[in-house]
């Protein structure tokens, strides 16, 4: 399996999406300019500690899972941004743009 990369409409900007597929799971990464959505795989404690606008997602396995995920955690960075836990990944998205 092949690595998959999109660029997708956040609004009025872009964002893009990564999936890699690994030897088990898959990596999955929705990165913008501002910030980032990451998969459980990537730790938030080391964006945390880059203060990076971080927002981590559980139980997905393909991008259209991590559209219609919410937020498990963040960064305070994020936070600052107004993100919330609970939050839809598509409302956050513009955000990240």
């Amino acid at each position: 399996m092949r690595a998959t990369l999109k660029k997708i409409k956040a609004g009025k900007k872009y964002i893009t999406a990564l999936l890699v597929p690994l030897q088990k799971k898959k990596l999955i990464v929705l990165r913008g300019k501002h910030g980032y959505v990451m998969c459980g795989y990537l730790n938030l404690k080391v964006a945390e500690k880059f203060d990076d606008v971080a927002v981590k997602i559980v139980g997905v396995s393909s991008l259209n899972d991590a559209f219609r995920a919410s937020v498990h955690s963040c960064t305070s960075a994020a936070a600052r941004l107004g993100i919330k836990k609970g939050q839809p990944v598509k409302d956050i998205l513009a955000k990240i743009a």
